[in-house]
């Protein structure tokens, strides 16, 4: 059966499905900016697609050192972490549900200075979706640090969204050489409980699936589903982003009933005591109107060894989606400091 999908990234065709394949395409409304999907071989040998985006006209003269070759046959990448003519290196990680194209616009805003990075971790994206595999925190955080090894991506600087953010700073936790500094965007350490869950599965049932139209799912996931306070068209983009068309109408990419089990590995633990283990610079940001209330973040604020605080008015749940610009004006202070420290 023939899937058309609403994201930005073209299906792998049969021929560059297979690991030690590297394509290349311009992004939509990205001028100059060069997109690259890397294959990574994940935990359980589970295949993951990471997305590596370039900006040509900053490139400048490559760092010295031997020549490191991604898994994916890719070009070869100097050694250091920036890559040519860039500061750093920065992963980053989506939430539930999402993908790696939900960072696109802040990965081309990275790829002038920073080599940006985005991985579709395992059950999402292009990444492989085995009914069978493992989907433990263990396994997103061994996804995570095989993605920065295999990469060369080390020490990274990781930017996580929601259980993106947690899968960073249990990295940053248990592997912190591997990590250089941290973004947690609207992740709460606190332990949601059983009533949570309970929500979340009314809510998946709740979805009126298959939808007719892609502007049918926009509309339902901004307007009409029942956990919309509020009108919120990036919240309805954002969903439309992971869906796929088949013979009956548009579907979501992922199995909601394996979202579920990935999030009832989290839901009724805290994960405070690792958030106090991370030790390198570290930025919370909450979105005004998010799942991540004020006491909370500056209470992680306040654990983390070295914590910083911001946050983004008028944003709900999906900070960097609803207000890109002050999401970039939030964490761009933030990188600048950990950009100067490394050379200093």
């Amino acid at each position: 059966m023939r899937v058309r999908y609403s994201g930005w990234c073209s299906e792998p065709t049969t021929n560059d499905r297979g690991r030690g394949r590297l394509r290349t395409r311009r992004t939509e409304g990205g001028a100059g900016t060069v997109e690259q999907r890397l294959d990574v071989t994940g935990a359980d040998g589970v295949r993951l697609a990471a997305w590596e985006f370039s900006d040509p006209t900053s490139a400048g003269p490559a760092r010295t050192g031997p020549a490191r070759t991604g898994p994916a046959g890719a070009a070869p990448m100097s050694a250091g972490s920036g890559g040519p003519g860039r500061d750093s290196a920065v992963l980053l990680l989506h939430g539930l549900m999402g993908r790696a194209s939900h960072w696109a616009g802040t990965a081309r805003w990275l790829a002038g200075r920073h080599r940006a990075v985005a991985l579709d971790q395992r059950g999402h994206g292009r990444s492989d979706k085995p009914a069978d595999g493992r989907y433990t925190r263990e396994a997103y955080v061994a996804d995570a640090e095989a993605t920065i090894e295999q990469l060369g991506l080390a020490p990274v600087t990781l930017i996580g969204h929601s259980m993106g953010a947690l899968t960073a700073w249990q990295l940053a936790a248990r592997r912190p050489e591997l990590v250089r500094a941290l973004v947690i965007s609207d992740m709460r350490a606190s332990a949601l409980g059983a009533a949570s869950q309970r929500e979340w599965r009314d809510w998946f049932r709740a979805w009126p699936v298959p939808f007719a139209t892609l502007a049918d799912v926009r509309k339902w996931f901004g307007e009409e589903d029942p956990w919309v306070e509020r009108p919120t068209p990036a919240r309805g983009e954002f969903f439309a982003e992971v869906m796929a068309e088949r013979a009956d109408g548009w579907a979501p990419v992922f199995s909601r009933r394996q979202m579920l089990s990935v999030r009832e590995t989290w839901v009724h633990d805290a994960h405070w005591e690792e958030l106090a283990h991370v030790r390198c610079p570290t930025l919370v940001v909450r979105g005004l109107d998010g799942e991540l209330g004020r006491a909370e973040a500056q209470e992680m604020v306040r654990v983390l060894p070295q914590g910083q605080y911001a946050e983004v008015s008028d944003a709900g749940h999906l900070v960097h989606y609803d207000r890109p610009d002050a999401w970039r004006a939030a964490i761009e202070p933030f990188l600048d400091g950990v950009v100067a420290a490394a050379r200093s």
